[in-house]
């Protein structure tokens, strides 16, 4: 076995693993890395499971040092990653030695980086995952849903199943505008048509109200018309409205039910996409047709088909 030791945490890198279902009728969340995406290249790389637990490390402020040898893969965000003060690039693999450091420090591109293991970083699954929910305490490394602290020790594998290259075509720009793909649905229609309108056609900016369940998008704010709603199950990606008028993205650790009327839900992708996002960042918004979402999505899950 391998091992890495934190060294360094503010408290926000965390396990990941594909997040937690079955258990909504609990009040129970999901959790999972918010950029499902790069979990899954990063795991890819390795040969692992495409959901096996990685560190999910937002804005940095991590240090790690190798208790022992080992493979590790880092896509996600550029965060000035250095392996013994060498810069390291994120979207490959990469073995660290026995004493090595391995520090991120701070946002270059995007917000959330993901690094594997081989074999995933090892846990103790609570309700069927290892996904850290910090709202909820649970999962984690120690079940208590807390984030990684100087001391942890964390265990893998020696060896990968496989080391593989990232295809080059499919490393995002995450200094790329930003456009977000809506399956419009639920309450969309008890909006104003002025407030449609506004919703396609002009910047939203990603407010300061951002984290693991739910980014705030400031703008003009939405008119809705209809009745008031009972509470009702959240879909992941949902764009809820509060009487603001200011539209909230529903992400992984969001509540399971919720009574402000929705305009429909992002698409997976868009949603990873978005977890690459830091605030005041610049969005706009596109509505997709649930066929034309579908075939995406699929054409996506089949870049790691073996």
């Amino acid at each position: 076995m391998s091992m890495l030791r934190v060294e360094h945490s503010l408290g926000f890198a965390q396990l990941q693993d594909g997040g937690r279902f079955g258990v909504r009728h609990l009040g129970v969340t999901q959790g999972g890395a918010l950029d499902w995406i790069a979990q899954h290249w990063a795991n890819w790389l390795l040969g692992n499971p495409l959901d096996a637990c990685v560190i999910e490390i937002p804005l940095g402020g991590l240090t790690l040092k190798a208790e022992a040898d080992g493979w590790l893969a880092l896509t996600g965000a550029d965060l000035d990653a250095k392996l013994d003060q060498q810069p390291l690039r994120p979207w490959q693999v990469f073995a660290i030695r026995s004493g090595q450091q391995l520090t991120f420090t701070q946002p270059r591109s995007g917000v959330r980086a993901y690094l594997a293991a081989a074999g995933g970083f090892k846990a103790n699954p609570v309700l069927g995952a290892v996904a850290t929910v910090m709202r909820e305490g649970l999962g984690g490394l120690h079940g208590d849903g807390k984030g990684l602290k100087p001391g942890n020790q964390l265990t893998y594998s020696a060896q990968p199943a496989v080391s593989r290259k990232m295809p080059s075509e499919a490393i995002p720009d995450y200094k790329s505008p930003v456009t977000l793909q809506l399956l419009v649905g639920a309450q969309s229609s008890q909006f104003s048509g002025d407030s449609l309108f506004q919703l396609f056609n002009q910047h939203w900016t990603l407010d300061q109200r951002a984290d693991r369940m739910g980014m705030r998008l400031t703008g003009p704010a939405l008119r809705y018309q209809g009745d008031a709603l009972i509470s009702e199950g959240i879909p992941l990606g949902a764009v809820q409205v509060p009487p603001d008028g200011q539209p909230i993205v529903l992400m992984n650790d969001r509540q399971t039910i919720g009574g402000y009327p929705r305009l429909g839900a992002l698409t997976p992708a868009s949603l990873a996409r978005l977890a690459q996002c830091a605030p005041g960042q610049k969005i706009r918004l596109q509505p997709i047709s649930q066929a034309q979402a579908r075939q995406d999505h699929l054409a996506l899950l089949a870049r790691w088909e073996p």
